[in-house]
């Protein structure tokens, strides 16, 4: 089968198509002909190996594994003998974080993985980026923020993978939301709903005297020192992207202070929690409150160019892989 191949760390260019071999289920496993497989911002830093101590994770000298991609979303086509949660022809989309890469034909994923049948309102297209976004932006809100309804909260970087998701998901909630981009991106976020609206281009957030419950800095461009009196007494500031800065910040907060910096790296967490999550935003798809942002189609020949794409910092909602 085809496969986006990663050998080693660096720019774009390491990545390669090459013909690999098909994977087979295991007993406990569904194999996934993959139609749609997502690139993330996630992704372009394991290929760059960046940052550093990220290596004690993903492999000291080159990616231990190398097929590129986690999301997916596809139609299964064979399963294990032991597998009773999932049929052949069955539609599925989740994410493949420990096994094999999903910018590939096929995909081999645990029946008690991260994967759930795919709704019927929601398309391949739509679905494959769902673990990124969408899963992260549940954790963040509902395990680290608690988010409660009349909440306010601030969302950085609001016109993104995260930030799209995590606004539907602070309105699904019943927060009030203030979603932080540029001035060309602010007709996407009001119609995802948003509350009010910031151009930070024009305007400094943590300049302007209002207070939050919630800071949500999905792009890690602000720092919890910066954002701390824009937060209220009991305020969270939060951030997927971890420093050593952030990472003190934690640390201090945890001991001395009301207001607190959080980070969690979403992908490491128990299979189960994961699972768990993804039935609940499955939950929240069908009720049509949640819906993906997708910004650049691309097929598996051009993932060198939907890596470039990312890695100039302008996407808007998501990056996905077709299967030709």
């Amino acid at each position: 089968m085809k496969a986006v191949v990663c050998t080693k760390y660096g720019c774009p260019d390491v990545l390669e198509l090459q013909e690999v071999e098909k994977p087979t289920p295991k007993e406990n496993e569904i194999l996934v002909r993959i139609h749609v497989s997502s690139v993330t911002r996630a992704d372009t830093m394991m290929r760059s190996g960046k940052p550093y101590f990220g290596r004690l994770f993903m492999g000291l000298t080159k990616p231990k594994t190398q097929i590129s991609g986690t999301g997916f979303s596809g139609v299964v086509e064979a399963v294990g003998r032991e597998v009773t949660l999932f049929e052949v022809g069955e539609a599925v989309f989740g994410e493949s974080i420990f096994g094999s890469g999903t910018n590939a034909k096929y995909v081999c994923v645990s029946e008690k993985g991260i994967v759930v049948s795919k709704p019927c309102n929601l398309k391949h297209e739509e679905a494959a980026s769902i673990c990124d976004g969408a899963l992260t932006s549940m954790n963040f809100l509902k395990n680290l923020a608690h988010i409660k309804k009349d909440q306010k909260i601030l969302i950085n970087g609001a016109s993104g993978s995260l930030g799209t998701a995590a606004i539907q998901l602070a309105k699904y909630f019943g927060a009030e939301v203030t979603a932080v981009c540029s001035a060309s991106n602010f007709p996407l976020v009001k119609s995802l709903g948003a509350d009010h609206l910031i151009n930070y281009t024009k305007e400094d957030f943590t300049k302007n005297q209002l207070q939050y419950d919630i800071i949500y800095d999905t792009v890690g461009k602000v720092s919890y020192a910066k954002c701390c009196y824009s937060l209220t007494r009991s305020g969270i500031f939060m951030s997927p992207v971890l420093s050593f800065s952030l990472l003190f910040q934690m640390m201090v907060t945890l001991v001395f202070s009301k207001r607190k910096a959080k980070f969690s790296a979403t992908g490491i967490l128990p299979i189960k929690e994961l699972a768990t999550m993804l039935i609940n935003l499955k939950e929240i798809i069908e009720l049509g409150r949640l819906n993906t942002v997708v910004d650049k189609i691309y097929s598996l020949h051009q993932v060198v160019d939907a890596h470039d794409y990312i890695d100039k910092g302008h996407k808007k909602g998501n990056v996905i892989i077709v299967n030709e």
